[in-house]
């Protein structure tokens, strides 16, 4: 009996120890942190600010791209080396546009657009040429009543001169005009102008008619040769196939020609270059653009620079 009690105490003294060792334990534990929701410091955690990555910004889109557009320009010959200049300006400035020039005698251009070819703007050597495809012309001049231009684009764009050329050297020794009306009347002289239908043909004709010469007496006695534009006639003196011609004072110019005398308004009238959008034009917009640009300052400059003057 004895050891039976004495087995019951030593037990209870061992159930005793382990409650106080699980109790103690569990007091010492420390509770778990509370969960936050706030971003962790980069330089609390030691990490350098600098190696922290910043989120990539949103970007924005882009504008679209411009349509791509051709402008189709017929232009008078004597403008070829100018207006080349000019579109190649604008279209560094507009990389959406391409610009095609056909240059060529104003009436051989008239002659095109009249028959249906695809042209955006057309700028003529004469008035002539333009009012023939203008509606609001004078019906003396559009006898075919040819409506091509486009309302409220038509402006006059510049004023070149008739000139009187020699070849080098200037071996027929022409001095003027009036020189050459008087060889001309001698017979003792060969000259370079345009045919009928180009205006610096038209032009010459005037200069023959104040002089009182007549052009078909002139033709049958062998004084006189043509050429189907401006850049034609420009080429015979050049080459000193004729003792002189009549081109306009921009073509002297870009050829390096000696001008001996140059026409007044009395003698030929004012050389005017008219210019306007078409109505047939497929890119209505970006062809008054270009020619806007071309009565520009900056565009104005390159064609006074070979000669052209801006029409007061």
């Amino acid at each position: 009996m004895k050891k039976i009690t004495a087995l019951f105490l030593v037990l209870t003294m061992l159930l005793a120890l382990c409650a106080g060792c699980a109790s103690s334990t569990t007091a010492e534990q420390p509770a778990a942190p509370a969960e936050t929701e706030t971003t962790p410091d980069a330089s609390a955690e030691g990490i350098p600010v600098d190696d922290v990555t910043p989120e990539a910004p949103v970007e924005e889109e882009s504008a679209p791209a411009a349509e791509p557009v051709e402008i189709i320009v017929f232009a008078a010959a004597s403008m070829q080396e100018t207006l080349t200049q000019i579109g190649e300006n604008y279209q560094a400035a507009h990389p959406e546009v391409t610009i095609t020039f056909n240059f060529d005698s104003s009436g051989t251009l008239k002659t095109h657009i009249q028959e249906g070819a695809d042209c955006d703007i057309f700028i003529s050597a004469g008035q002539q040429q333009m009012n023939q495809l203008d509606i609001n012309a004078s019906a003396e001049v559009n006898t075919e009543g040819l409506d091509f231009v486009l309302e409220g684009t038509r402006g006059d764009i510049l004023e070149n001169k008739a000139t009187l050329c020699v070849p080098e050297g200037n071996p027929a020794e022409i001095a003027s005009f009036d020189d050459l009306a008087a060889r001309l009347q001698e017979g003792t002289v060969f000259m370079a102008m345009g045919n009928s239908d180009v205006p610096v043909g038209q032009y010459t004709q005037k200069i023959f008619a104040y002089y009182g010469l007549v052009e078909e007496d002139l033709a049958n006695a062998g004084l006189l040769t043509y050429g189907s534009n401006v850049k034609e006639v420009t080429s015979q003196v050049s080459e000193g196939t004729v003792d002189c011609g009549v081109i306009y004072c921009t073509d002297a110019f870009s050829a390096g020609l000696t001008i001996v005398d140059s026409a007044t308004a009395e003698m030929c009238g004012q050389v005017i270059y008219p210019a306007a959008v078409l109505n047939v034009t497929k890119n209505e917009e970006a062809a008054k653009a270009f020619l806007e640009y071309c009565f520009s300052d900056e565009a104005m400059a390159i064609f006074e620079s070979v000669g052209f003057s801006p029409v007061e």
